[in-house]
């Protein structure tokens, strides 16, 4: 976990080296331990006629350093315009437990005419920090790099001439390794083989394979192949001694015959190539038939290989050069630092409970009101966390956030992130205006301007409204009261004297499982022209359709343009701040498929008289059939979306007002009354999830307390998880730590006070609705292997057994 282990990370500045020193505090005597150090050595000043000048620099003059990454970036800000860059004011000098740290160290230096600087930067880690500030001494030199460079090159040349590797073949081998670290189309499986697999992961299994590690797969059919089977044996050995952990997979599919000279012949070569490097590195070498395998399990390596070669098509060199094509970079318009922009005085102070320059409460303290001017930003991601029992959200105050359906860790529709700093956004919905080709959005995200932003969190919706160029937006985004889809509507008033030709693109990123694979397929459904997609790589989702719709009021999406090449969209060294899609007026290329870095970007124009107002829908889901999401589509195009919204709100008022208390405090009257059990239920109890961890799990212990809480305002609640954490006891009486709903896999631990929880939480659900006949319900046990005497847990999916107790 990203977030949670850079909490336990300290720094430290040493000035006589003028070197930044990390460490992370170990979590038992046994974890070993581990300095890191930084340095940046500022060279004497070289005349370019050679004489060298006298600066009169003390060697830690004009250094500045910076450990606290928030400080360095700036929040909502990014790595092209990072907040410590762009105001020119020293770095700030933080160090210690800052919680998201990093290394900055900046020279600051006065070059003359035709002079000549060098800053040389080196980064070390070592067992024990006196072991890094002699690393950070000996390259504390201006000679360190030159020497450096000597020894790492002759370094290189003894490890070729180990592994019996010329330069050239190594250049080779760091071209293919590149396409297999970074998935792209040019050596994968055509787009008619990764369409054509059905099988996931676990497919690979019984072959040995995970699945998990990058895979090459070269196929072979002639003995006349084995020149190439070697040099890939050099290539894993390469690979191998660089720590890169590849699987390369050997398919031998010359034809069935009574004497398998080819498949001996491989065997032998991998018997008698002997690992010449000494390394920890997984990553290993698999010989397949292709007469033993079925058709499918031949598609699923074809997908699953991210680089495939092909015997009788040339040399492994010859092969990589052609995967090489170049792809054009299209201009793309410089980005407008914020701090460039002219500041506009700051939106008058709303009339909101306990506001504090941000933000306060508002209707009564049903909403969370957050209003931002020109360069405010909240300190961190504030953000509404909204479900349903099917489908949720999180969405932040910059409109980021993710999308998930059923399980919030194991199946996410869109990117999750837990970035505080950046905060990064995958779902947006673009305007753009087509006379002057102005892009901007409705969320302060990803295209922030310097009028306000006024953000309402309410329970089960967010509210985003801004106004620009002479139109007002207004954002609601919600969930169905049960279905599983998401509803971003989008309200559009033309407040300027002219008509408005206006584009509207809604656009997002897929992931469809726990991570991104690479596996997804996009397609437009011919009925409906939706946009729908699946992930067979996702074994318990891999027959889900997900979809998108985008509906304005009169076109219900029949017209819409479209793309699912995120490449295409976002453009070759691009940002969703500036597509490259949508600086001209080129058409979406209506590109589907499998094999692409996955996206959905669906585009309509419509034209909006002066003063006139209009609403454009984007709906996001996912169903269990193609049959289920065209009847969702179709219900959801015609219905009132008005009316959805204030069933959400009705229902969450009669969930959230059954107790209601009166202090003299009303600050403690707003959270209990509302906000608490809300945020219990919503992001507890449906969702799992929240800003800092995608969990999706039930916890045994924690949803029990969570419910515990909910027990004077859902009694039925509180009965539901008594008996779902019931049936998740072991025969032997322990149970099971957290558990994924609905495959039931989870985690069996030594944790013992998740024990007290169930008794505890039945004699408070007793005390508050003497429902003494919970007490008779019959319950299943589950069953599983024994934790062995030196194992802390075990992660897998239990077995329900035949026996059951009340």
């Amino acid at each position: 976990h990203p977030a949670f282990a850079k909490l336990f990370v300290q720094t430290e500045f040493e000035p006589n080296l003028g070197a930044l020193l990390a460490t992370r505090r170990p979590r038992s005597p046994e974890e070993p331990v581990f300095w890191a150090a930084h340095t940046a050595i500022l060279e004497g000043i070289q005349l370019e006629s050679g004489n060298q000048e006298n600066t009169g620099l003390e060697p830690q003059s004009g250094l500045e350093f910076e450990t606290d990454r928030a400080r360095f970036i700036g929040r909502n800000q990014s790595l092209k315009n990072p907040s410590a860059i762009l105001a020119g004011l020293p770095l700030s000098g933080t160090v210690g437990a800052v919680l998201d740290p990093i290394f900055s160290l900046r020279r600051t230096f006065r070059l003359p005419a035709g002079a000549t600087a060098r800053v040389s930067f080196a980064t070390m880690v070592a067992p024990s920090r006196q072991a890094a500030l002699e690393l950070a001494d000996r390259y504390n030199d201006p000679d360190a790099f030159e020497r450096g460079l000597t020894l790492a090159w002759t370094r290189a040349q003894v490890q070729l001439h180990h592994l019996g590797i010329s330069p050239d073949e190594a250049h080779t081998f760091q071209q293919l390794a590149t396409q297999l670290l970074y998935q792209s189309p040019e050596m994968q499986a055509s787009s008619v083989v990764l369409a054509r697999n059905t099988l996931g992961q676990s497919g690979l299994w019984r072959h040995g394979i995970s699945g998990d590690l990058p895979m090459l797969l070269l196929r072979m059919s002639d003995l006349s192949d084995l020149e190439m089977v070697r040099q890939i044996l050099r290539a894993h050995e390469y690979w191998r001694s660089k720590c890169l952990a590849v699987d390369v997979v050997i398919l031998n599919q010359q034809p069935t015959s009574y004497m398998q000279e080819l498949q001996e012949a491989i065997e032998h070569l991998l018997r008698s190539t002997s690992p010449k490097t000494e390394t920890q590195s997984r990553g290993g070498v698999f010989a397949l038939r292709a007469d033993l395998l079925s058709s499918a399990e031949q598609d699923l390596l074809q997908s699953t290989a991210r680089a495939v070669l092909l015997g009788q098509q040339g040399t492994l060199t010859e092969q990589v050069n052609r995967s090489r094509t170049v792809r054009p970079v299209l201009p793309i318009k410089p980005i407008i630092s914020r701090s460039n922009q002219a500041a506009l005085p700051s939106p008058n102070r709303p009339d909101l409970e306990f506001f504090n320059g941000l933000g306060g409460f508002g209707h009564q303290g049903l909403e969370y009101q957050i209003v931002l001017g020109a360069q405010q930003f909240t300190p961190a991601p504030w953000i509404n966390v909204i479900a349903n029992e099917k489908i949720g959200f999180t969405v932040s105050e910059s409109g980021s956030g993710y999308t998930w359906a059923q399980n919030s860790r194991e199946n996410k529709l869109t990117p999750w992130s837990n970035d505080p700093v950046t905060d990064p956004i995958a779902e947006i919905i673009y305007i753009r205006d087509e006379e002057t080709l102005a892009l901007f959005t409705a969320t302060p995200m990803p295209i922030r301007e310097t009028s306000p932003y006024t953000i309402c969190h309410g329970q089960g919706y967010s509210h985003f409204s801004h106004a620009t160029h002479g139109l007002q937006l207004e954002l609601s985004q919600f969930v169905a009261l049960t279905d599983p889809v998401k509803i971003s509507r989008l309200s559009i008033e033309n407040r300027s004297n002219r008509s408005r030709k206006l584009s509207i693109t809604a656009y997002l990123e897929w992931v469809l499982g726990a991570r991104a694979t690479g596996h997804v397929l996009t397609e437009q459904d011919p009925q409906t022209k939706a946009i729908f997609c699946k992930n067979h790589w996702s074994e318990e989702n891999s027959q889900n359709i997900a979809f998108t719709d985008l509906m304005v009021q009169w076109q219900r999406g029949q017209d819409a343009a479209f793309t699912c090449d995120r490449l295409e969209f976002i453009g070759q060294y691009g940002s969703l701040e500036s597509p490259v899609a949508l600086q001209g007026k080129t058409k979406l290329s209506g590109k589907v498929g499998a094999g692409l870095d996955p996206c959905a970007a669906m585009q309509s124009s419509l034209e909006l008289a002066a003063g006139a107002k209009i609403e454009v829908v984007f709906l996001l889901g996912q169903s269990q059939s193609v049959a289920e999401a065209q009847a969702l589509i179709g219900f959801y195009r015609h219905a009132d979306m008005h009316q959805i919204l204030e069933q959400v709100k009705h229902h969450w008022q009669q969930s959230l007002t059954s107790l209601q208390v009166q202090t003299p405090n009303r600050a403690l009257d707003i959270m209990l009354n509302r906000w608490l059990p809300y945020q219990t239920l919503s992001s507890r109890i449906l969702a799992r999830t929240g800003f800092y961890q995608a969990g999706g799990a039930y916890g045994f212990r924690d949803q029990l307390q969570d419910t515990m809480a909910m027990a004077s305002i859902k009694p039925e609640l509180a009965k539901q998880q008594i008996l779902l954490a019931a049936s998740r006891q072991f025969l032997e009486g322990d149970v099971q730590h957290w558990w994924h709903p609905p495959s039931g896999r989870g985690v069996r631990t030594r944790i013992s006070d998740d024990l007290i929880w169930l008794p505890y939480a039945i004699s408070h659900y007793l005390e508050i609705s003497g429902d003494t006949a919970v007490l008779d319900e019959p319950i299943t046990f589950i069953e599983g292997a024994l934790l062995l005497p030196d194992q802390e847990d075990a992660y897998f999916t239990p077995s329900i057994s035949a026996l059951s107790a009340t």
